[in-house]
């Protein structure tokens, strides 16, 4: 049986493939998965559907290039923590940004039951944020 922090690191390497499906492969059916207030998917979602609709959909949609690069995990039996570092651009505005990131994951009987994201939704929204200046020319 593959350890909690295999199967983290699983979810990670898919994420770096592209490989939804490897990444909801060992999320619970009930999981909770948390998203920080502030973010562009901020909520808690509940389950592998509701989690790709409402997380993975809209940031592939609305970012170019946006990736998680892991940079340490943290095995802490059937809690683990993931810390990196969040970047992409912003479609509608041409904006990069980068932000750190802590993941903590939950995980019993060999499924993900539960995870949340901590990083720093200001720089996030800076990126998304369309000058004043520009919109104000536009009309």
């Amino acid at each position: 049986m593959r350890s909690n922090l295999q199967i983290a690191s699983e979810h990670y390497a898919a994420s770096g493939r592209g490989d939804i499906a490897g990444m909801m492969a060992d999320v619970a059916p009930d999981a909770r998965w948390t998203e920080m207030a502030g973010f562009p998917c901020a909520g808690t979602w509940i389950g592998p559907a509701q989690i790709v609709e409402h997380v993975f959909r809209v940031l592939g949609g609305e970012w170019d290039d946006y990736r998680m690069t892991l940079e340490s995990l943290i095995d802490g039996g059937d809690c683990i923590v993931g810390i990196g570092s969040y970047s992409g651009t912003y479609k509608r505005t041409g904006r990069a940004m980068q932000a750190r990131v802590t993941h903590v994951w939950r995980l019993a009987g060999g499924k993900i039951v539960g995870f949340e994201q901590f990083t720093d939704t200001l720089l996030v929204a800076r990126a998304m944020q369309i000058d004043r200046a520009a919109r104000d020319s536009s009309h």
